[in-house]
């Protein structure tokens, strides 16, 4: 599937192909605290599959709780989390940050990893008061 995604302020555009078997949900504790909530969805990308049609993401490189190196796309303005992947310019594989694409409905979560670094109160979202926005 092609998709097409941006960070919060538009100065980072860009296209994927992604395949919508590999959408998962991370509950490592790098992604808790990168996006600074409780676990983050992500979709891969083809390898190479991804074109950034405006401005260019500022990167780091972290090791992750897996112990390999990855490197962490960010919008330079904004401070928008927009990927990770493998340190190099062949062959990347991107874990795009599902927030950042324009067809997120349609990226259903096929697995949950990490599951172990969990937050215990994930199952009892449903049980809480929902508003359709935030109440007065």
């Amino acid at each position: 599937m092609k998709i097409t995604g941006a960070c919060h302020c538009g100065e980072i555009t860009y296209e994927a192909d992604i395949n919508l078997d590999k959408v998962v949900v991370c509950h490592c504790t790098d992604c808790q605290k990168i996006s600074g909530t409780a676990f983050r969805s992500v979709v891969m990308s083809e390898p190479d599959g991804v074109t950034f049609t405006k401005g260019t993401a500022k990167e780091y490189v972290k090791i992750a709780e897996s112990g390999n190196p990855r490197a962490q796309g960010f919008c330079g303005d904004c401070g928008s989390g927009l990927y990770a992947t493998t340190v190099g310019k062949e062959n990347r594989v991107y874990g795009i940050r599902a927030g950042s694409v324009d067809q997120i409905n349609e990226l259903i979560p096929k697995c949950q990893i990490w599951h172990s670094s969990a937050v215990p109160w994930l199952n009892t979202l449903e049980n809480l008061p929902a508003f359709e926005k935030s109440p007065k």
